[in-house]
């Protein structure tokens, strides 16, 4: 039997303001929220070079991280969600 996917992970959420200037302001899944943050982050350079859990955010990222200038990819997680409605 196929597995079914989560219905809270698929349905689709608007981005703030903040957000939408990294993801766009179309509403999307938390999935592909989180691939465009990914593509955002490799795109630009923001992992941390000595541990690649931490991001550091630039100017953008830093309105969505609640103005902290590094956060751990769990944290984001969460800061992130609070962004999406």
């Amino acid at each position: 039997m196929a597995r079914q996917p989560n219905a809270a992970f698929m349905k689709a959420l608007t981005p703030s303001a903040e957000l939408a200037k990294v993801v766009g302001s179309s509403p999307l899944p938390r999935t592909e929220v989180t691939k465009k943050l990914w593509a955002y982050i490799k795109k630009n350079n923001l992992q941390d070079s000595s541990n690649k859990r931490n991001i550091n955010a630039d100017a953008t990222l830093k309105s969505v991280f609640g103005g902290k200038s590094s956060v751990n990819m769990f944290e984001m997680t969460k800061l992130v969600a609070k962004h999406l409605s």
